[in-house]
């Protein structure tokens, strides 16, 4: 696997399939901590200073010290194996910029969503919004310092999830726990993949 932070550009030669990741969830909740930890390119970013503008409009319960937004997207590859590689879209989180996501989605394979115990309940529109989609996906609470912790089937459980739903925890600062994150949702993404093709076909 190439290392984060290399200036390779170009795929290996074995790639043999790219797949587009949405990588969402509410404001201030690590996505683009997520794609920066694991890009293995320089992650594109749309991040502007937050200004007297968006006071009484984004919520900052929680994430006070927080001075910069996304406002269209994040960018980033990881190449898995030598055959894989995933194309990493991080979506806005504020409600103002949620249009936005139609496009971003297009093509989508799954979606990784991004979650923060601290302010749980932003997640439940997020979640809705991924169900009017219908787009496979898997939640990654990003445990911060001071969060406390919750064992997956009591996430599962607060945000109404589907038992086969994958719940992991993860660091979004750690290289290695946000792989493991995405590696995740490929799984799964590919069980539900072949499920389908399955019963299509029986």
């Amino acid at each position: 696997m190439v290392s984060a932070g290399s200036n390779d550009r170009y795929l290996p030669a074995t790639v043999q399939q790219s797949v587009k990741i949405l990588i969402v969830g509410a404001f201030g909740v690590g996505k683009t901590t997520l794609v920066g930890s694991v890009s293995e390119i320089e992650p594109l970013r749309t991040e502007e200073l937050m200004t007297e503008a968006s006071v009484g409009i984004d919520d900052l319960v929680g994430v006070s010290t927080k001075t910069t937004t996304t406002v269209a997207m994040d960018f980033g590859r990881i190449t898995l194996s030598p055959e894989l590689v995933l194309y990493l879209f991080g979506t806005p989180g504020q409600r103002r910029f949620w249009d936005l996501w139609d496009g971003l989605a297009e093509g989508a394979l799954g979606v990784l969503v991004m979650v923060d115990t601290r302010r749980l309940e932003d997640s439940f529109d997020v979640l809705e919004q991924l169900e009017l989609r219908g787009l496979p996906f898997a939640v990654a609470i990003n445990q911060f310092p001071d969060s406390e912790k919750y064992e997956a089937d009591e996430i599962r459980s607060a945000l109404d999830l589907l038992p086969d739903t994958p719940v992991v925890v993860c660091d979004a600062r750690q290289r290695r726990s946000s792989v493991d994150a995405l590696i995740s949702l490929v799984e799964f993404v590919s069980r539900s993949t072949a499920t389908r093709e399955k019963e299509f076909s029986s």
